[in-house]
């Protein structure tokens, strides 16, 4: 998928740091971290285990506050209000005692927004996604690759600006994740969804993602920005990892990550 880069981007982050405080003291986590996303953009972020990754996404999220920097927002309408966040995370957190169907729509009644034009958009999503037969279903009833569809769904409803998945794929066994990683990614491309995906896969993210950004080891800083443009002849996962360009950004984001400790 191209991005119009021409356009103002809809998130910049500038100079971010973060710490963590215990009574032991304090730890600094990222450290003057800057970059920008588009708007349709699918972005990957990548470094070694416990550099902060998912910290960087609760900031996006606002769950937490950055200690510095600043974060502007530039919506395609020209407003600067802070664009409606999707977080899917590594669990599906899918309740067992409501139906697929309830929970996909729990964001809805939570948002009184349950209107007929989102449960519309829900069913057709279900339709879409293979699930509409089994809406009536518990999750444990679902596979692993069935539920993680659901969560996304769950999170689509409400129609996000922006959508984070902090590692949606790690709990699933290898075949599985490839399927659902492909499926998930040919949704949120064709939606057209602007995406910043945290994974420890390189094959994902240079199969899923239109850029990978690099962490260092803690404090992390972005230590490489890798656009991403493969020769395909699909948007889907297969054609991705058999492009000619793939094994060599495989290659230079391992290089990348092999030198941090």
């Amino acid at each position: 998928m191209e991005t119009d880069t021409s356009k103002p981007p809809i998130l910049t982050l500038q100079n971010i740091g973060y710490s963590y405080h215990s009574l032991q003291g304090e730890t600094l986590a990222l450290s003057d971290i800057s970059f920008q996303v588009a708007e349709g953009e699918f972005i990957a972020i990548v470094g070694p285990s416990g550099c902060g990754k998912s910290t960087l996404l609760s900031i996006i999220a606002r769950l937490i506050e950055p200690e510095n920097g600043t974060i502007i927002i530039q919506n395609p309408d020209g407003s600067i209000h802070y664009p409606h966040i999707g977080y899917m995370l590594q669990k599906d957190y899918l309740f067992e005692w409501r139906s697929v169907y309830d929970n996909v729509i729990l964001g809805l009644e939570l948002n009184k927004k349950k209107t007929k034009e989102n449960l519309d958009y829900v069913n057709t999503m279900l339709k879409e996604y293979g699930l509409y037969e089994f809406k009536n279903k518990k999750p444990s009833e679902l596979s692993g690759g069935m539920k993680q569809r659901a969560a996304l769904i769950r999170t689509l409803a409400l129609k996000p600006q922006i959508l984070l998945l902090d590692e949606p794929f790690s709990a699933l066994d290898y075949q599985t994740r490839l399927q659902v990683s492909g499926d998930i990614g040919e949704i949120i491309h064709q939606s057209k969804i602007t995406a910043i995906l945290v994974t420890h896969d390189l094959s994902e993210a240079i199969s899923l993602a239109d850029k990978v950004f690099i962490l260092s080891s803690r404090p992390a800083t972005i230590k490489k920005e890798l656009p991403i443009l493969l020769t395909k002849k699909s948007d889907s996962l297969i054609a991705s990892r058999n492009a000619p360009e793939f094994a060599s950004y495989f290659n230079e984001l391992w290089e990348a990550l092999s030198n941090e400790k």
